[in-house]
């Protein structure tokens, strides 16, 4: 009971509390010293939290960048990489038994593609030749037939025409054979620049092998950049005391060609860098080694800027990458380090200097043999000849293959990259023409003391109607007014044979002996004015024969047959041959007062020289997409729009015209050669025309002023001896005559009458055989046989008592 005081206490847990709040107790004082403490870390902190927030915007505007660059790069190569312009190529020469083609003619087409003249033919590209027979080693091609590949053949001439084509590894005769096609010319839009893709596939290994040796040694181990690429350059440079080798890898250069510029900046140093990578990363090797073979720039044609080493070798050797010696492809290394400097033709022995630096570090690297490198090193640059053409301006046939394109497939179509067009254009008639009209005119303007004369021709197929050469001006590579299409003249005689042919479609009517009357005339025309035609010289001859009026280009008698005729008749007869200009319904028609150019001239005279068959005339054979699929295959079919039996009685009068009308000159410089042809003249000799064909070509001449002032012109001596110019190159064949069935040897006493085969004095002419029914006798003629007047013997009869 004496406790009981002491637990009544109530002050014990009031002293409790303040323990229970000990933590409390911490004032905020010695909180003060560990912030302080703290501050130094913050500020850090703080910095790397900046910095590696710049770091990673910068990184993701570098992916960004990157991607940006990537999707650049993959548009570039996986696209069109390169505008690949329109090649423009001339006919292929098809070489078979038959073919109108000489011996010289072959070897001037063989020199025009390129091919050297070895003796042996023992690699593509050479040929050998014998007096007979000329062995070529073709080179492969792609052509619109497909691929074409090499083969040795020997080509066997007889009478200015093959005779035989064998293959020469085993004797095979052959029916038919092409050679590649001539390129004529590249047609650039836009960037002055050009150049012929190569595959990687078809790179000489040699050139490659330099390449890399002189400007990219690690190229198959580095990843776009290389560090110790740039050291060793650097210290071989330093070693050499002049610059041998480049510090940026090819794909570096191969960055900088596509898509920088020349600017030596920082930033354009690293965009470089940074884009060869991806390129690395994204491409192997061999395709970039391709793209950069195919960009790099090589040099100047003129204005155009040559890139890649398959342009480069035609436009320094004119001859394919692949047929480059070993010289000549260290010289197309040689000049990737700088085109200009050096040139070959301005800096030879700077360029060749450079070509043996190239060929010496290639024997360091065991390229070449040291007796190698001493035979390729004293040996000349060979670089083509200056006289060799690249490009073939050819304004006057550009014009008509141009609206031929522009006709079919639209203006645009030569923009296309990679198009192919294989014209119908014969080189060695181009040169033929174009040496015809240059020469030719400037006797022409001597002898007449007259700068004013102009000319034009055009030549075509005598059978195919394929444009073979168009020459617009006397100076054949003018690219202004083109004469040959566009300048449109009286036509003159040149429309009498139509006229002939007309009258002779009507064989019961007419004939080769048919009489005209050749009398003062006067006639008039639509307007009321009277007209009163005459002979050149002013004569007149009573009566003459059809072919006598023809072959001598008489006026008067050819009006008088015309108005036999009728002016419609001879109109449809135009029409059918070709004709597309305006008709002239007066009686001048009969005497070509009709305007025309000398390509419409061509077409009728074509349907005229291939027996009254017409095809309409064409340039293009062939074209074809970057991809080689055809769009078009042109060969227009040929319709017998003419009687065929007047064509050729006319044509045989045209032979006449040659032998001794008024293109006898003709005649005389080749006596064994049969020609066809015909003068023409309009008044006071504004124009002069000449229109004539052998078994190959058919060709159309013009001379005259272009503000069609009188010229005392003549066709006989200002439009043929220009034609006469032409063959002197071409070499021609004499025309192949095949009468038609119905066409045979008729009998006509000298004024027109038909008699019989026995009738003496009779006159022989091809005639239709409507013309003439082999008649029994020689009455209505001053003719007698030797049954009607037997005193009259020859001496021989009378000498065997006959």
């Amino acid at each position: 009971m004496a406790k009981r005081p002491t637990n009544s206490n109530p002050t014990p847990p009031k002293k409790a509390a303040p323990r229970k709040r000990a933590p409390a107790k911490r004032t905020p004082a010695k909180k003060r010293p560990t912030k302080a403490k703290a501050g130094k870390p913050s500020w850090l902190k703080r910095m790397w939290s900046l910095c590696w927030k710049v770091g990673l915007v910068v990184f993701s505007a570098l992916v960004i960048y990157g991607i940006y660059l990537d999707g650049l790069i993959a548009q570039k190569f996986e696209g069109q990489r390169w505008y690949l312009p329109a090649q423009i190529y001339a006919r292929p020469m098809s070489l078979f038994p038959g073919a109108p083609i000489t011996h010289s003619q072959l070897k001037k087409e063989l020199a025009l593609l390129g091919y050297r003249n070895t003796g042996k033919a023992a690699k593509e590209g050479e040929y050998a030749v014998a007096k007979t027979r000329i062995q070529i080693y073709r080179r492969p091609f792609d052509g619109p037939n497909g691929h074409e590949g090499p083969m040795r053949v020997m080509v066997h001439f007889e009478d200015n025409r093959i005779a035989q084509v064998q293959r020469s590894k085993d004797g095979r005769d052959l029916g038919f054979l092409q050679l590649e096609p001539l390129l004529l010319d590249r047609i650039l839009t836009g960037e002055r620049e050009d150049r012929l893709f190569v595959p990687r596939i078809e790179i000489p290994e040699p050139l490659v092998t330099a390449l890399l040796r002189t400007e990219d040694q690690d190229f198959y181990r580095h990843h776009g950049i290389s560090i110790s690429g740039i050291a060793r350059a650097a210290f071989a440079n330093i070693k050499a005391g002049k610059t041998v080798q480049g510090g940026s890898t090819l794909t570096q250069q191969l960055a900088k060609n596509f898509f920088l510029t020349r600017d030596r900046t920082i930033v354009r140093k690293a965009n470089e860098a940074l884009m060869a990578l991806i390129i690395d990363a994204r491409y192997g090797k061999d395709e970039i080694l391709e793209a950069y073979l195919n960009e790099v720039y090589m040099g100047q044609d003129g204005a155009i800027a040559v890139h890649g080493v398959g342009l480069a070798a035609w436009h320094y050797f004119g001859t394919p990458l692949a047929e480059l010696d070993m010289a000549q492809q260290a010289m197309l290394v040689a000049l990737v380090k700088g085109p200009s400097y050096y040139n070959p033709w301005r800096f030879p022995e700077r360029a060749q200097q450079r070509r043996d630096l190239i060929l010496k570090l290639m024997m360091e690297q065991g390229s070449l043999s040291s007796s190698q490198y001493n035979q390729l090193a004293s040996s000349s640059l060979n670089l083509r000849d200056p006289n060799w053409r690249q490009r073939h301006k050819l304004p006057g046939f550009r014009t008509v293959m141009q609206r031929e394109l522009t006709e079919r497939f639209g203006p645009e179509t030569l923009n296309e990259s990679g198009l192919k067009v294989y014209t119908t254009l014969d080189p060695l008639a181009q040169q033929a023409a174009e040496r015809a009209v240059r020469e030719g005119m400037k006797t022409l303007a001597a002898k007449r003391d007259d700068n004013k004369l102009q000319a034009a021709m055009v030549v075509v197929d005598r059978y195919q109607g394929g444009v073979l050469a168009v020459v617009g001006d006397k100076e054949p590579n003018y690219k202004g007014f083109n004469r040959a299409t566009d300048a449109h003249r009286p036509i003159g005689s040149l429309i009498k044979p139509l006229l002939y042919l007309t009258a002779l479609s009507e064989p019961q009517q007419f004939n080769l002996m048919t009489p005209l009357k050749d009398a003062p005339i006067s006639l008039k025309s639509n307007d009321g004015q009277r007209w009163q035609p005459q002979n050149v010289d002013k004569k007149y001859r009573g009566t003459v024969p059809l072919k006598e009026s023809m072959i001598n280009s008489l006026n008067v008698p050819t009006v008088n047959l015309g108005m036999a005729v009728g002016i419609d008749a001879l109109n449809d007869t135009l029409t059918r041959a070709g004709w597309t200009q305006r008709f002239n319904n007066n009686p001048s028609a009969f005497l070509g007062a009709m305007d025309a150019s000398p390509y419409q001239m061509a077409q009728l005279y074509q349907t005229l020289a291939d027996g009254g068959r017409y095809r309409r005339l064409y340039s293009i054979g062939h074209v074809t997409d970057s991809n080689g699929n055809r769009l078009v295959e042109q060969q227009p079919s040929s319709q017998q729009v003419l009687s065929e039996n007047a064509a050729w009685l006319t044509n045989y009068m045209l032979t006449e015209v040659v032998q001794r009308g008024t293109a006898k000159r003709l005649g005389q410089q080749y006596p064994n050669i049969l020609l066809a042809g015909k003068t023409g003249t309009t008044s006071d000799g504004r124009d002069a025309w000449f229109a004539g064909f052998d078994d190959r070509d058919v060709v159309v001449t013009w001379v005259g002023r272009d503000d069609n002032s009188a010229a005392g012109l003549y066709g006989s001596s200002a439009a043929l001896p220009l034609y006469q110019r032409y063959l002197e190159q071409r070499e021609p064949l004499s025309l192949v005559m095949v009468r038609p069935y119905e066409v045979s040897d008729g009998y006509f006493a000298s004024g027109g009458q038909a008699v019989a085969k026995r009738c003496r004095g009779a006159i022989k002419v091809p005639v239709d055989q409507a013309s003439w029914n082999e008649p029994s006798g020689c009455s209505g003629s001053a003719l007698a046989t030797n049954d009607e007047q037997p005193d009259k013997k020859n001496w021989f009869e009378k000498l065997l008592g006959l």
